[in-house]
């Protein structure tokens, strides 16, 4: 069979994994646009970029109107807009009614539950005055169930006396698990019904912000986990019939067991490593799987690790890197940087992907690339 380039990849989203996206696509000599709201956002200059809101349904007709498949890069889209665009034709991978469920949390759980994926116990509500009624069920997590990313929208709730800062909007109530780890499976998934996953890798975030700051590949589990979390992401995946990438984060509770915490539709920060220590990258993969191409072989080349940089607290303005020629004659060491003029404290700004053979060495390097590169204005 021939594979023709003469199409065009929309991607709502300009950010930091659209401009990864794009890099992946050089090498097929495949076309892009991209919407974002940003001006300045990562993916402007590097390739056809229109300014817009992603959650404004004419804008978003628009844009998708002029490509033959579309894609996303960040959920917060106008989901009305990709199903008219899908009703006349065009390609939208994820499904437009897949990116809703992911929306909202509450849709999401309710997923979980009636499709039999284990996930910590939970309830939903409608008011901080509901969030109050499960005063029994603390400690438990408070999320909200639209717009929280990132950490936004999800707060601890130990005791009585948080119950005064509950959200006052739909959102649910969710069983604190006493984890050991947290650890992400990506799948992809093509149109002919393909399935291929990630090894299992190992996330470490950081205690205040809800960012990874830590990354290790492959994760550290024993071999009945790391299958039971790989069987978890292929069902969900296949449970919901989507075409592309799907990341799926879960907790390894003390007992042993998996449960799902949150998944995301798209390229994901736990899939950063891939580029340099996997066969096919998460990038790659994406494509593959909206293009319906063969999707590529997931084998990890290197033991790895990855850090984010993210803008140092106490510093906004224009960027400065901090460390950067020490951090790049490390052997094994590959800085991504975002293309972001702009830092300020935690934004994500870059990351690092370190290789090695020596698990010591590797965990060595990684704290030393922490402890050097530091994003300041």
């Amino acid at each position: 069979m021939s594979f023709q380039q003469d199409f065009k990849i929309g991607i709502l989203g300009g950010g930091q994994l659209g401009r990864m996206l794009i890099q992946s696509g050089i090498d097929f000599n495949l076309n892009f646009a991209v919407l974002d709201p940003d001006p300045g956002a990562p993916c402007s200059g590097i390739t056809g970029f229109y300014s817009g809101k992603l959650t404004d349904y004419e804008r978003v007709m628009d844009f998708g109107a002029q490509c033959d498949i579309i894609t996303i890069e960040i959920e917060n889209v106008n989901t009305a807009a990709l199903k008219e665009l899908a009703s006349k034709g065009k390609k939208v991978y994820p499904q437009p009614h897949i990116i809703e469920l992911i929306q909202d949390k509450r849709l999401q759980k309710t997923f979980y539950r009636n499709n039999g994926i284990p996930t910590a116990e939970f309830y939903l509500t409608n008011s901080a005055e509901e969030v109050k009624e499960y005063q029994h069920f603390l400690p438990f997590v408070n999320k909200l169930g639209r717009e929280g990313y990132d950490g936004r929208g999800v707060q601890l709730m130990r005791d009585e006396g948080d119950l005064d800062k509950a959200w006052d909007a739909p959102g649910l109530v969710e069983k604190l698990i006493d984890f050991e780890k947290e650890i992400s499976v990506i799948a992809a998934r093509n149109e002919r019904g393909e399935v291929k996953t990630f090894p299992v890798v190992e996330m470490v975030f950081h205690p205040e912000h809800n960012l990874v700051e830590y990354l290790f590949s492959p994760a550290d589990l024993a071999p009945a986990i790391a299958s039971e979390a790989d069987l978890i992401a292929r069902k969900i995946i296949g449970d919901l019939g989507m075409v592309g990438l799907l990341a799926v984060e879960m907790f390894v509770t003390r007992e042993g067991g998996v449960l799902v915490n949150e998944i995301a539709p798209r390229p994901h920060n736990s899939g950063h490593q891939t580029i340099e220590a996997n066969i096919t990258s998460q990038y790659e993969q994406h494509l593959r799987a909206i293009l319906n191409l063969p999707l590529g072989d997931t084998s990890t080349l290197s033991p790895s690790a990855m850090v984010n940089l993210l803008g140092e607290p106490g510093y906004s303005g224009p960027a400065r890197y901090e460390g950067f020629e020490e951090v790049i004659e490390t052997p094994g060491v590959f800085v991504h940087l975002y293309g972001k003029k702009v830092t300020k404290p935690f934004r994500k700004m870059g990351h690092v992907t370190i290789i090695d053979k020596d698990i010591a060495t590797l965990k060595m390097k990684a704290n030393f690339v922490k402890e050097t590169l530091k994003v300041i204005a």
